[in-house]
């Protein structure tokens, strides 16, 4: 990016830090965590690594800003695709659900390094921020969504935590991954096929099912 030029103002910096961001998210979808260092970002953008401490301390700083970003639009196209009085039945919410998923499995490649990578390589003030925004955007899409089908906001959020991790843990499984492919066909291993959209689908659907029959009692 030989055009990036110092940022001058507080406007022109918060610019430079999209800049750096929308190159280190693209570096991560073509490119292994671990091989993402501050010299690769600093040299996809035509900097000096010192460049680089203007704006953020680590990668994992400019990781966690992702995590947010991708959080944040996975949750609006949620609201978007399921109104609020959409009066979706349990069938057609899993239906809709699966399908936003997996339009947006960035977030959930971002999600599968979160916890144990980005969080315990970021200043306490930097999680605390991400943390705060987490807890009342994540509070705020599951009761929206569980509202519709008539559940408690505790069920909602306890629903909304487990067919996200759910859905981290299969993608991460399915994600291509040239040590995992290697191994695998050292030992001649094909691994059975699994329908993303519709593994989420169903479980989802068996969540919602489980959370009504929960409210009836």
């Amino acid at each position: 990016m030989p055009n990036f030029k110092r940022a001058r103002s507080e406007e022109q910096k918060r610019e430079r830090a999209e800049e750096i961001k929308a190159a280190v998210d693209k570096l991560f979808q073509e490119h292994p965590y671990h091989t993402i260092t501050w010299t690769v970002i600093a040299d996809k953008l035509g900097l000096t690594r010192a460049n680089l401490y203007q704006y953020f301390q680590t990668k994992e700083e400019i990781f966690l800003e992702l995590c947010a970003d991708k959080r944040e639009i996975y949750y609006d196209a949620l609201r978007t695709a399921i109104p609020k009085e959409s009066g979706y039945s349990a069938e057609v919410m899993a239906e809709v659900w699966a399908g936003i998923l997996n339009a947006n499995t960035d977030h959930l490649h971002y999600s599968d390094i979160l916890h144990t990578i980005i969080e315990t390589n970021v200043s306490v003030d930097r999680l605390a921020v991400y943390k705060r925004g987490f807890y009342q955007s994540t509070y705020a899409i599951s009761s929206w969504l569980g509202e519709q089908q008539g559940l408690s906001r505790q069920d909602s959020y306890d629903m909304f935590i487990s067919i996200h991790y759910h859905a981290v843990g299969i993608h991460g499984i399915l994600r291509w991954n040239p040590i995992i492919a290697a191994a695998l066909e050292k030992e001649s291993i094909t691994p059975p096929k699994l329908d993303f959209r519709e593994n989420l689908k169903s479980f989802i659907m068996m969540n919602l099912e489980h959370y009504a029959k929960k409210q009836q009692k």
